[in-house]
């Protein structure tokens, strides 16, 4: 992938191995660069006056900058993913509309959900990277220890296996250790719906509505008795702004 093609991002902490832990789960994502990382949040602001960044990661507990200061003084704002040993910011980190709060330590199957967060948000606002960057919707999903591109119009629906999900697409199955609830919250939900305490929907692969199941790729899926009412009216609604 060249360059500008790719996102662009920043790490700030004031702890080295911090930085590190970062550094390592990003080397799965060939489309981020890391431009530069800084233990000194002071030093950050050179390098965002001569260069565009699109993506922040930032500690808020620093000696010589508060994260919530450092962002204050910007002058434009990338995204931004607070990082932090404390869940107590959570509320004000909001408030400022970052993209993402993650809690030290930070695993990479958290990680991974903003990373997928980072990649929709990027492409659904494509005045801000390189046209170049634009690809299908997809995410990743981790499958054993392999990382799998999954385009999102190719997921037909999600099952829910206890402590697994199996998220079948037109070009197979795969089997990822997540919940039914963490996979549908990464989800855009103008196209994906929860059906069922057991599955999870595209809503535009249901190809019939029999009773209280839905059809997709010949198979029938269940309706839920609680999600019955919100599943037909979206599913009608669709279908009616279809017919227009």
């Amino acid at each position: 992938m060249k360059d500008q093609m790719k996102i662009k991002c920043i790490i700030i902490d004031d702890e080295a191995l911090a930085i590190s832990v970062i550094e390592n789960h990003l080397k799965d994502f060939d489309y981020i660069e890391i431009v530069e990382t800084f233990t000194n949040p002071l030093n950050a602001y050179r390098i965002l006056e001569k260069e565009k960044i699109d993506l922040i990661f930032l500690d808020i507990n620093m000696p010589q900058l508060t994260g919530f200061a450092f962002i204050e003084n910007l002058n434009y704002r990338p995204l931004i993913v607070i990082t932090t040993a404390y869940r107590e910011y959570a509320v004000k980190s909001f408030e400022l509309n970052i993209l993402d709060y993650l809690v030290k330590p930070i695993p990479f199957d958290r990680f991974l959900k903003t990373i997928n967060k980072v990649y929709q948000h990027v492409y659904q606002n494509t005045s801000k990277v390189d046209a170049n960057l634009q690809q299908e919707p997809h995410i990743f999903l981790r499958v054993n220890k392999k990382l799998i591109k999954t385009n999102l119009n190719d997921i037909l629906y999600i099952e829910s296996l206890k402590d697994y999900i199996k998220v079948i697409t037109v070009l197979g199955d795969y089997v990822v250790h997540k919940s039914l609830t963490a996979i549908t919250e990464e989800l855009p939900q103008f196209n994906f719906m929860r059906i069922h305490r057991s599955y999870t929907v595209s809503i535009n692969k249901i190809n019939a509505l029999e009773g209280n199941n839905v059809e997709i790729s010949n198979r029938k899926i269940p309706i839920g008795r609680n999600y019955s009412k919100q599943a037909k009216e979206r599913i009608f609604n669709i279908n009616d702004e279809d017919e227009d």
